[in-house]
């Protein structure tokens, strides 16, 4: 997985997960990379700065929270309107998962696998998984996401 940052042609800025640097290009090219404020298709990546892992110090991946309805913290309070509204509904989004569909923890990428294949009933699941168990499950053809973290998660 690789995350860019992007910019529209009206200078909204956001960030995307792509698979690959080639799945970025072929879905650019195809005009599916749009804005999420304006659903411009001009969208171009911006300058980012490289994520650089200290030596000795690996953090977790986040666990999913619930937050309150509204977000009263100081990430939104910097936010434009439509950001706040875009966080809003990936928190309704991501509160909809959680409730409605089962956690199998760390057996995610085995149950997900089984469900692909057959082996199981087809159910709604989330859990965890590695970035190289997601980025294989992703070559296997299985359809997963990950769910949203959102500003305020990690406070």
């Amino acid at each position: 997985m690789i995350r860019y940052a992007l910019r529209c042609e009206r200078g909204h800025e956001f960030e995307s997960w792509f698979q690959s640097s080639s799945a970025y290009d072929s879905q650019h090219k195809r005009g599916l990379v749009t804005c999420p404020v304006c659903e411009s298709t001009r969208v171009d990546k911006a300058i980012m700065a490289p994520r650089i892992a200290r030596k000795g110090k690996s953090r977790p991946a986040p666990e999913p929270v619930s937050a309150p309805a509204e977000d009263a913290s100081p990430a939104s309070l910097v936010m434009a309107p439509q950001e706040r509204e875009l966080v809003a509904k990936l928190r309704e989004l991501r509160d909809h998962v959680l409730k409605n569909a089962d956690n199998v923890g760390k057996k995610f990428p085995d149950e997900a696998r089984k469900m692909h294949y057959g082996d199981i009933e087809h159910r709604a699941i989330y859990g965890e998984a590695t970035p190289e168990e997601a980025s294989a499950l992703i070559d296997e053809g299985v359809e997963v996401a990950p769910l949203p973290v959102l500003p305020g998660d990690r406070n």
